[in-house]
């Protein structure tokens, strides 16, 4: 049975982890004024930590499952109030209580998937390689370069499909000695620990270290920008330390150092729009823009909102499981940032990104006025 983390101690923990919110917001309301919610209808995330500072949060309303951690409002306030961490305890409180508002409720599929197969899909564990089927991509072995850890999207979701095999071509392109685990490979655990589910985030990461370490894993590349933050900053936390790379990190090396040749132009307009998880979480803004820079012919334009303060698709923080109504999707009004800069192609380097923008553009009906693409995609066309 599981265990129910009494009222009181979860709010000791917002205390203790938040930066003392008690103690230390002031109720400035500058979290409010960033936070991409207030584009699309009315949230506080001031009111929140407000009420969870007193023990006045209504774990039935759906406010607490908003917060997709984009990271926006940590870097704006003054008094280090650590929203992100404090939301994440309030979620696990509610789903302690098995307490899920409708639009919630797909989490609960997602969980059960994970508990199951490993990944959120429910999809048979034996089958996370087939993306892999027909491509000279070997099974890892110890001593290899690096292990490929594409992550559940790219293993599952016929859209991504594409941006592992693209990896995939390019890492042989360039002679890099790369393998996979596929069905020895369970999620990362990011988005389930997000959603309060902290037991299921430990297993998941236990059976994951536990693989890696049996197989004599380094070097991780990763397609995700949550697999990458949760590799490299979480699992340390298990006492281990593995090297974890992003793959727009290392295409930029391997231009670089001339193990990757571009020999094609891309005459097109292109932007790029910033990760939440690479950019604002962990600072990688110039290796994606580095690689789009060495294409010929390719032109780069910036959105209004860009680097720092890039706009969130709206995936992050367990969002990716659950609903949220077409009027209030951030993902809309990042497309309509990029078609309004005139770009043919919007490329960033995140599985969940591709998916809301995706969903966007048929939501928006731009059809073939803009091309959604990760940047492993476009390098595969010029080299």
């Amino acid at each position: 049975m599981e265990t129910v983390t009494p009222f009181k101690e979860v709010i000791d923990e917002i205390k203790e982890s938040g930066g003392e919110a008690v103690k230390y917001c002031y109720q400035c309301g500058k979290c409010d004024t960033v936070c991409p919610w207030n584009r699309v209808t009315a949230f506080s995330m001031r009111r929140l930590i407000r009420e969870a500072a007193f023990g006045l949060t209504e774990i039935e309303r759906e406010e607490i499952w908003r917060c997709t951690t984009c990271g926006r409002c940590p870097r704006q306030c003054p008094r280090d109030v650590r929203q992100i961490d404090d939301v994440v305890a309030l979620r696990r409180m509610a789903s302690g209580y098995g307490v899920f508002p409708a639009a919630v409720k797909p989490v609960r599929t997602a969980t059960a998937g994970l508990a199951a197969e490993g990944n959120p899909f429910g999809e048979e564990r034996t089958k996370r390689a087939d993306w892999a089927i027909g491509l000279p991509v070997k099974k890892y072995e110890e001593g290899m370069e690096v292990l490929y850890f594409p992550g559940c999207y790219p293993s599952f979701d016929p859209r991504l499909k594409k941006v592992a095999a693209a990896t995939a071509d390019i890492l042989n392109k360039a002679g890099v000695d790369f393998g996979i685990l596929g069905a020895g490979e369970n999620c990362c655990g990011e988005s389930i620990r997000k959603t309060g589910n902290e037991e299921l985030f430990k297993r998941l990461a236990r059976e994951n270290i536990k693989t890696f370490i049996d197989n004599g894993v380094k070097k991780i590349l990763v397609s995700s920008p949550h697999c990458y933050h949760t590799f490299k900053n979480e699992y340390p936390g298990f006492g281990v330390n593995f090297e974890v790379v992003h793959v727009s990190r290392l295409l930029f090396d391997l231009v670089n150092d001339g193990r990757l040749r571009i020999t094609g132009e891309y005459g097109k307009k292109v932007t790029y729009h910033d990760p939440c998880y690479l950019g604002r979480h962990n600072g990688i803004y110039d290796e994606p823009r580095g690689v789009l820079g060495k294409i010929p012919g390719l032109e780069l334009v910036e959105m209004p909102e860009s680097r720092e303060d890039s706009l969130c698709c709206g995936m992050g923080g367990g969002r990716v499981w659950m609903e949220t109504s077409k009027s209030e999707r951030f993902s809309n009004l990042r497309l309509e940032q990029a078609v309004g800069t005139g770009a043919e192609v919007l490329v960033t380097s995140c599985p969940y990104c591709i998916t809301a923008l995706e969903e966007s553009r048929l939501v928006l009906g731009y059809g073939d006025r803009i091309q959604i693409k990760d940047i492993t995609e476009v390098l595969r066309e010029v080299i």
